[in-house]
């Protein structure tokens, strides 16, 4: 029998499926609101903090140290320390109330978090590593720390309450939605939209037919979750498709690793391989954008091929970023009508389908609109950057808590089973050489300038 997760129910039951009522105490007792409401919070807390100037809302960065830059240089400042408490004070006490909220033992989940955030901290300080900090996110760190705990000496029965991964990865999507702008569309217009709003699409559809037809992986949310990491941005397209398809810990480990592993070999060879082919800067900036997984390693990768790549590269994962919460979507009804649901059947009611979307993605889409409609106009680009600055690390904070969160849950033995037959690793190079592929016809009809007037940007 199948375990099917429906609304507030669990039923076994390969054939039917019930729901229960909607309450209005869903607003402040369950999850997914409840992550709405602490993202809100926080974007409204950063917002008025810089508009009036009044008070310091900034929580911790861990500025890259060595290669010459002592680490006393950074911890030895009281600021910084500051900034660490504060972070750890409004996102312990945003969480707790979230878990008290949901029904949750505050008195276990408190000394658990306190815990988790030091595991934080110790990620956050390996990858400000010069070196590591080139090459390597903070997400594979993460992974690798809660990873070494939960295969050597085991995860304590008493951390595990704050073990909570979808809580942090729901409430981190939240804050990032006010980052993803819609006004960057306006800044590299259709030819941005061509290559990353046409691409993206057909790359999920083929790495998902790919996968369960050609590769006959049975594991259908662990392929659309390492579709959607192709052919977006690998990390929070990973988180937003795994919610959405309700995707195990260990899917989203997996999908996330074999992200990583490529974006650091792409970030490094695609430059060289532009340079030797005489691409030119506009076009190979713009292929960097649309191929390589992360945003922090499109800038990296763009930096190299000179400032009108960089500019490029940004702008293409920029308007490609912005699907992110579409995708979600889209995922979360196709599960739920065409996969969960069996056979191909779509007679499943709205009612049905509302209780199984992920319900951070309104808060995703609402961030998103109120950054881009409410706030760009009425306070300006500068101000809105300055809100971002301090959500970004906010956002950072949540994801860092997620991942080392999925490290503690999951174990080598789990990670090997799902590598049965190599078929995810050959899924994702498949999926992204078709990426790279249709990614670069894309770019030459849009920016070769045979087609069409080639942009000028600033």
């Amino acid at each position: 029998m199948a375990d099917i997760t429906v609304g507030r129910n669990q039923v076994k039951n390969d054939d039917i499926v019930t729901t229960s009522k909607s309450q209005i105490s869903d607003l402040w007792k369950k999850e997914d609101w409840l992550t709405i409401w602490i993202g809100a919070i926080l974007i409204a807390v950063a917002a008025i903090a810089v508009i009036t100037g009044s008070f310091d809302f900034s929580a911790a960065k861990f500025s890259t140290w060595g290669n010459g830059v002592s680490v006393l240089e950074q911890l030895g400042t009281g600021s910084f320390w500051i900034s660490l408490a504060r972070t750890f004070l409004v996102t312990g006490v945003l969480f707790t109330t979230g878990v008290k909220l949901k029904g949750e033992s505050v008195k276990d989940y408190i000394p658990a978090y306190s815990a988790l955030f030091l595991l934080a901290i110790l990620v956050r300080f390996i990858s400000a590593e010069y070196t590591l900090n080139r090459y390597l996110e903070w997400a594979f760190w993460a992974l690798i720390v809660g990873l070494v705990i939960s295969n050597t000496i085991g995860v304590p029965k008493w951390l595990k309450p704050a073990v909570q991964t979808e809580y942090y990865i729901k409430a981190g999507l939240v804050v990032m939605g006010f980052s993803v702008l819609f006004s960057n569309i306006i800044n590299f217009g259709l030819y941005g939209l061509g290559i990353a709003w046409i691409v993206t699409p057909v790359v999920i559809i083929f790495m998902w037919f790919f996968g369960t037809k050609v590769l006959k992986i049975d594991n259908k949310p662990l392929v659309i979750t390492l579709a959607t990491a192709t052919s977006v941005c690998g990390t929070s397209a990973a988180i937003a498709a795994g919610a959405s398809s309700k995707a195990k810990k260990t899917d989203l480990s997996l999908a996330v690793s074999i992200s990583i592993i490529f974006t650091v070999i792409m970030m490094v060879f695609e430059p060289i391989i532009i340079k030797a082919t005489g691409l030119g800067e506009l076009m190979g900036g713009a292929l960097i954008g649309g191929t390589v997984d992360s945003t922090g390693a499109v800038t990296v990768a763009g930096t190299a091929l000179g400032e009108t790549a960089q500019t490029a590269a940004v702008l293409v994962k920029s308007i490609q970023n912005i699907l992110i919460g579409f995708i979600a979507f889209a995922v979360a009804i196709f599960f739920s009508t065409r996969v969960e649901n069996g056979n191909g059947k779509t007679n499943v009611s709205a009612t049905e389908i509302w209780y199984r979307l992920p319900k951070f993605i309104l808060g995703f889409f609402a961030a998103s609109l109120i950054a881009s409609f409410v706030f760009l106009p009425a306070v300006g680009s500068e101000s809105v950057a300055s809100i971002n600055g301090v959500l970004d690390q906010y956002k950072n904070w949540a994801f860092v808590l997620a991942f080392t969160s999925i490290g503690l849950d999951t174990n080598f033995k789990e990670i090997k089973e799902q590598f049965k037959g190599g078929k995810p690793l050959t899924l994702y190079v498949v999926g992204q050489l078709f990426n790279i592929v249709l990614t670069f016809i894309a770019v030459y009809i849009l920016l070769s300038g045979k087609f069409f007037p080639v942009p000028v940007l600033n």
